[in-house]
């Protein structure tokens, strides 16, 4: 038996009204993402991939069709784990309190939010910075604490959006290291929004946003599915 779908859209449309002249962002978008998938969404400067990525979010609501998380309709936002480009972390608190923090708005107890916190900053190896304010670590090292606290709700999708964008490439690498380990060891689903081909290229599953529309459908090592007009061609891998 396959794993089960965690997120789908089907047919999905995303229109921007904009006085004069209406924008199509999305013209009819179907994708469904697995339990443990590691995909990569790329595309251009208005492909249409970051509205795409506000969808899947909840940031924004589809102009029509259906998107499901978990079998049902969007509601509920624990599901979801959040990592952006800018790290959006709060300078004054130091790096435990900012990866505690969605527990606070949880209501845990201060005790148990805590001790959770530093088991999720030892998670990305940053155990001995937990009481570093974001101004002491490195981009790397404040990435890595917004990915623990993007964890800390157990999410069922980790959606980073261009989690690379503000570091260089040796740290960028680093970063997307860690992605892969919470994947392969702990079976995390991770959705991961880039403009960057090579950064997407190391993804297992890359899916390309082209016009508003998904171009293609890649896993290496398996048949490509391309689509034209929203018409699937399967075109098999070079050798």
């Amino acid at each position: 038996m396959g794993k089960p779908v965690v997120l789908s859209l089907e047919n999905v449309t995303k229109t921007y009204d904009c006085g004069a002249a209406a924008v199509h962002a999305l013209r009819g978008v179907s994708l469904e993402i697995h339990s443990g998938d590691f995909v990569a969404i790329r595309g251009s400067s208005g492909s249409g991939k970051s509205t795409l990525m506000n969808l899947l979010g909840c940031l924004d609501r589809p102009t029509a069709g259906t998107y499901r998380l978990d079998g049902h309709d969007v509601g509920k936002l624990n599901k979801l784990g959040f990592v952006f480009q800018g790290f959006n972390l709060l300078k004054r608190v130091s790096a435990v309190d900012n990866v505690l923090l969605p527990l606070v708005y949880a209501r845990m107890p201060a005790a148990q939010r805590r001790a959770k916190a530093l088991r999720m900053l030892s998670l990305v190896g940053l155990e001995d910075r937990a009481h570093h304010l974001p101004n002491q670590l490195s981009g790397g090292q404040q990435q890595r604490v917004a990915i623990a606290r993007a964890l800390i709700n157990e999410p069922q999708i980790l959606l980073a959006d261009e989690p690379t964008g503000n570091l260089d490439s040796a740290t960028g690498e680093e970063i997307l290291s860690l992605f892969h380990g919470l994947n392969r060891d702990l079976g995390q689903t991770i959705v991961l929004v880039t403009h960057d081909p090579g950064i997407a290229d190391r993804a297992p599953r890359q899916v390309t946003v082209r016009d508003g529309l998904i171009a293609s459908d890649v896993r290496p090592g398996e048949r490509r599915t391309r689509f034209v007009d929203r018409k699937p061609l399967i075109v098999p891998l070079a050798s």
